[in-house]
């Protein structure tokens, strides 16, 4: 004798594809592919994230160095150029990072 569990109807609605009220395996094992697929977006989505912020940290920690290192070359132009641009770029890339765990935080 098999123990007969009772299952939500709400629950089970999206698995349901074809509505006739029977789940059958394709339908289950379409259900779980998308599960899948779901999970690796947003595994995708964090990865993504990670890599941007830790791109940007990098950015704002090596644009200084550029100035620098221009300067120390003797291209004095190039280096006021640079050095010019540096509010702006550090703005950005603020907002740009806020931006995204802004973003984040409110799907949340």
């Amino acid at each position: 004798m098999t123990d007969k569990k009772t299952i939500d109807a709400d629950a089970v609605a999206g698995i349901d594809a074809n509505g006739d009220g029977h789940i059958s395996k394709e339908e289950m094992d379409m259900h779980l592919e998308f599960k899948r697929k779901a999970l690796e977006d947003k595994d995708a989505q964090r990865d993504a994230i990670r890599k941007m912020a830790w791109f940007s940290l990098i950015g704002l920690l090596v644009y200084p160095l550029g100035i620098v290192l221009t300067a120390w070359l003797g291209l004095e132009n190039a280096a006021g150029l640079i050095a010019d641009i540096a509010p702006t770029y550090f703005a950005s890339i603020a907002v740009l990072v806020s931006a995204f765990f802004g973003a984040d935080a409110l799907k949340k």
